[in-house]
């Protein structure tokens, strides 16, 4: 479509004089990031980008939206810019409505309107998580801090009971522990969150991370006689960071650890597949999850049993940090569950050099149980 201006042509009159573009409007439209629109005298579109159009706010000729058209007809009348926030129902079915910031303006002499909508679903996408983040986060703090405070209330009105000051200090030491582990995972799960690759992956080993996870979890896991055994596949490498790494795995055995009965084994088996890849499983005999929590068990905060998760000094984010640490390495975690028969949490990262070669091979212990 030319682009063309009433003072190159002076004989242009009437309909065509309204529908010209003012010179240069055209080429600003083109490279505009939001979904913009020029609407003539008539109402009539006279030009929309592909971004108005992909959205639905454009059919044929005609503005769709009839909140828009208003405020369009508005700034029309009084010459003025308004500013307005707007839904707009999706053009499938199943699509969530798209929010959209949008500016009106007078354009030129003859009527024109120009309509700029930028798509805000996601900003406030984001806003609700950030809200619902903040309230979690708020709440699992009030529980231990406020727990903190009432026993130092109460050793201090039983100084004169040594019984009972040394029982109330043990519960003390157990809620700053729960408290610092949910300050350590509130840190980590802010580094990685992001969704950005590992700036400087590096090779690291898997006998390694496992060896150095189960050495972490050990004390837990040998107060309720549950043992952990590494198995699967030697010599195996991957791209990333360590201590990440480490980090994800823990509490997958910490995980593990905590919905299993006592005199159990957790399996940590790590084996190459055929698409350089390198699977680490974390199997253990415990509880299960029900199959309407799967889908939301690596959610922030969600808890499948919120009393005995906190009886076990859970945080609710460590589920979250392992899909996060996950994706950072361009991997993914996935879940197979059954109640009363336990769970496996496989890590699938990529193989160092693009091919997960082994330097040996044993066998799965969990296999070899049964």
């Amino acid at each position: 479509m030319a682009v063309r201006s009433r003072d190159k042509h002076p004989a242009m009159t009437g309909e065509a004089a309204e529908n010209a573009l003012p010179q240069g409007v055209a080429s600003v439209l083109a490279v505009l990031p939001s979904s913009a629109v020029v609407l003539g005298r008539d109402d009539r579109v006279l030009r929309a980008s592909s971004a108005a159009r992909a959205f639905g706010l454009v059919k044929g000729d005609q503005l769709t939206a009839a909140e828009l058209m208003a405020l369009a007809r508005q700034v029309r009348r009084s010459g003025e810019i308004r500013e307005s926030e707007i839904e707009v129902a999706g053009n499938r079915f199943g699509v969530e409505p798209t929010t959209f910031a949008v500016r009106v303006a007078p354009l030129g002499s003859h009527g024109q309107v120009l309509v700029l909508a930028e798509d805000q679903t996601e900003r406030r996408r984001v806003e609700a998580v950030r809200r619902d983040f903040v309230a979690n986060v708020s709440h699992e703090l009030k529980t231990p801090v406020g727990a903190l405070s009432l026993l130092a209330e109460t050793v201090q009105d039983a100084a004169d009971d040594p019984v009972a000051v040394t029982r109330f200090a043990g519960r003390m030491q157990h809620e700053a522990a729960r408290l610092t582990y949910l300050v350590q995972d509130l840190i980590t799960l802010s580094r990685i969150q992001g969704g950005e690759p590992i700036p400087t992956p590096s090779r690291v080993p898997v006998d390694e991370v496992v060896h150095e996870a189960i050495d972490r979890c050990g004390t837990r896991a040998s107060a309720k006689e549950i043992a952990l055994v590494a198995g699967g596949t030697e010599g195996l490498s991957v791209w990333g960071d360590d201590e990440l790494l480490v980090t994800a795995l823990r509490n997958l055995i910490d995980n593990a650890v905590a919905y299993s009965p006592e005199n159990t084994r957790v399996v940590v088996c790590a084996r190459a597949k055929g698409d350089n890849t390198v699977e680490v499983s974390v199997s253990d005999q415990g509880i299960g999850i029900p199959e309407s929590s799967l889908e939301r068990i690596f959610e922030r905060f969600f808890r499948v049993d919120p009393a005995r998760s906190r009886a076990t000094g859970g945080t609710g984010l460590g589920l979250a940090i392992v899909k996060h640490v996950a994706v950072a390495h361009n991997g993914e975690v996935t879940v197979w569950s059954k109640e009363g028969s336990g769970s496996t949490f496989t890590l699938r990262l990529p193989a160092f050099g693009g091919a997960a070669v082994a330097a040996s091979s044993t066998t799965h212990p969990l296999e070899a149980a049964q």
